[in-house]
């Protein structure tokens, strides 16, 4: 029980006068400690197990029972050493320090927690080997496209789990936007098939963990418990299943994950640990939602913290990432997860809502952990520099380094319609996506960046082109053919459409998904003409542009926008590929030569989705429309 925590590396120490330092006011909404109700005697210990050779050695256990506090921690195990036990303002929570040194032996030895006079309390804790299986935690690039699903939407493969009586929202209702429709873990692992011949090679699902809230809980981003898959969804050890799975079939898979808050159901806000887990304010306070609060050199204390420290929603306690159990908690559970399923990357939701220092460390932490994990943090606005500013490298002087590798690329998306749907001017129209990319050097790789149409909180594309299968066919074009690492929202391929207001409207099911659908949009005879029109564009586009190296990671060159052709190539020392962009209401005819930095000479070029030849002089472009071409040698 004695040790100095501190001098362990990368270890966050929680000193003995911590609860005189951490800031607090009072509540209206949660001022009560030690208040949840008949909880057992020893009613968790977290992370429920761990492994051995580890980069960083320490660990801290959050141990949470009815008056756990009173009780003495032993235990004894060769290279586990008992660094120190925490108490905190309230009972019943024990933080416990341990120390795995490199060279320990997997294995399991009993916690014992004792008091005077009682029998002692034991949890039976396992040390395990960390799984090096080739295939695990490969990364996701630009060789990749990241497909999004939202579970409780896209397959109910498993009717057993629709729906439990110890949960709060009960049952399954699919004629509300706003409650669970029974989509789950088995209805993905159904349809892996349907996906991997789409083109899809990473999926993402929206938070599976518990969302054990009474409302909407179908989201995802209410976490209630951090190391449990929502049972509505599955186990476990079904999302292993699911993440090996698509391992098997030559797909990755994307974590979601949430720092900033958590649902104000799980136990360690019902009964939290001391008042400092969550920001307090006197009265119920949101987030401004600024992130130039964060940004500006000249912005008040005031709006930072509005901004930092403000709640998202009633329903969501926003998480005080200044408090070290916090992070050593969030830190941990992170790891934990990807050690124990193999995932590839991670999307981190609301990103510029946490405390930047915290985040910075704990991607340093994440990344020692696992080099080739991807990581990409969710920022959404239309300003390339807003974005660049929350990306590592500190290349617009921010003056403190992210370690943030990439970030969603609101901004691409905003001058991809912009170009759709705009007329093209000095700064607007297709013009404006040129001006876009042209801002790239704000970022330490651009490259890196996930580019996207739509997402399950925005209108869907075929409603914001319109419903114009020129344009939608041109943003598919474009999303597959651009640097950066392209992710679309289920659906999409089957024109599945709506405007997100509110966004239940493009959370729909997918039709097929569910017995008794009335049409099967996972196969070619439940769906439309037009939808599969749409669907053989996309898997042709996915599929060539899983096989071709250059659109992974070739350079872009682009040309400024003339009468409004858009011009840019993709290329590497053995292929290029040409893209030109049609922005006007008519067909057009263009010629070429201004392009011979990249053409290099080359006289055809083949359509890459029609197959024909074609002569490099001169190329006629529908209105509205894009050609993908794949230039000869």
């Amino acid at each position: 029980m004695a040790g100095n925590a501190a001098a362990a590396p990368n270890y966050i120490p929680v000193k003995p006068d911590m609860k005189k330092r951490l800031f607090f006011t009072a509540c209206c909404l949660l001022t009560a400690l030690g208040s949840f109700a008949q909880i057992p005697a020893l009613e968790r210990v977290e992370p429920m197990f761990w492994w051995v050779g580890m980069h960083n050695p320490n660990l801290q256990l959050l141990v949470h029972g009815n008056n756990i506090s009173a009780r003495k921690v032993e235990l004894k195990y060769p290279g586990v050493t008992l660094v120190a036990v925490h108490k905190v303002e309230n009972p019943n929570y024990l933080f416990v320090d341990l120390r795995v040194s490199s060279g320990t032996i997997p294995g399991t030895f009993p916690i014992k927690f004792i008091k005077a006079g009682e029998t002692p309390l034991i949890y039976s804790y396992a040390l395990k080997a960390r799984n090096h299986s080739a295939g695990r935690v490969q990364g996701v690039t630009g060789k990749d496209l990241i497909y999004l699903i939202m579970p409780d939407r896209f397959s109910n493969g498993d009717k057993s789990n629709d729906s439990f009586s110890n949960m709060r929202e009960q049952g399954i209702h699919r004629d509300s936007m706003f409650s669970r429709h029974g989509g789950d873990l088995q209805g993905i692992i159904n349809h892996l098939g349907y996906l991997k011949d789409l083109g899809v090679t990473s999926i993402w699902l929206t938070p599976a963990v518990e969302n054990d809230e009474p409302h909407a809980s179908y989201h995802g981003y209410a976490v209630t418990d951090h190391y449990k898959i929502d049972a509505r969804y599955g186990t476990n050890a079904l999302y292993k299943e699911f993440v090996d799975k698509c391992h098997s079939m030559g797909m990755k898979v994307v974590m979601d994950l949430v720092h900033n808050h958590a649902g104000t159901e799980g136990y360690t806000i019902l009964d939290m640990p001391m008042k400092s887990w969550v920001h307090q304010w006197p009265q119920y306070t949101k987030s401004n939602f600024k992130y130039e609060a964060v940004m500006d050199p000249h912005g008040s204390a005031a709006d930072r913290k509005q901004m930092l420290d403000g709640w998202f929603d009633r329903r969501m306690a926003d998480m005080n990432q200044d408090n070290p159990y916090v992070q050593n908690f969030l830190t941990q559970n992170h790891i934990w997860w990807i050690e124990y399923s193999g995932v590839d990357g991670l999307r981190l939701d609301t990103y510029p809502y946490n405390d930047p220092e915290y985040m910075a460390k704990w991607a340093v932490d994440v990344k020692a952990e696992f080099p080739h994990l991807t990581i990409f943090g969710e920022v959404l606005t239309p300003l390339p520099y807003t974005q660049a500013y929350f990306t590592q490298g500190n290349t617009i002087n921010r003056g403190l380094d992210t370690h943030l590798p990439a970030v969603t690329d609101a901004a691409v998306k905003d001058a991809i319609y912009e170009a759709l749907n705009g007329k093209d001017g000095w700064d607007s129209g297709v013009t404006h996506l040129y001006t876009i990319l042209a801002q790239d050097f704000m970022y330490q790789d651009p490259s890196r960046n996930t580019i996207f149409l739509d997402n399950h909180d925005m209108s869907r594309m075929l409603s914001m082109v319109g419903e114009d299968m020129n344009k939608y066919k041109s943003a598919m074009a474009m999303l597959m053919t651009l640097r950066g690492v392209p992710q679309m929202y289920y659906g999409d391929e089957i024109l599945m459409k709506n405007y997100s207001n509110p966004d239940g409207l493009v959370r729909e099911d997918f039709p097929g998904g569910w017995d008794g659908d009335k049409k099967d949009k996972f196969t070619a005879e439940g769906r439309s003409d037009k939808e599969n029109d749409a669907f053989n564009y996309v898997r042709k586009l996915a599929n060539y542009r899983k096989n071709t190296p250059v659109l992974h990671n070739g350079k872009l060159m682009q040309y400024l926008p003339e009468q409004g052709i858009y011009v840019y190539f993709r290329y590497d020392g053995k292929s290029t590929v040409m893209v030109v962009y049609n922005s006007n209401d008519k067909e057009e005819t263009t010629p070429t030569a201004r392009y011979s930095e990249r053409i290099k000479g080359v006289k055809s070029a083949k359509n890459v989705m029609t197959g024909e030849t074609l002569d490099l002089a001169n190329l006629t472009v529908g209105a509205k429309s894009t050609l993908i071409l794949e230039l000869g040698k």
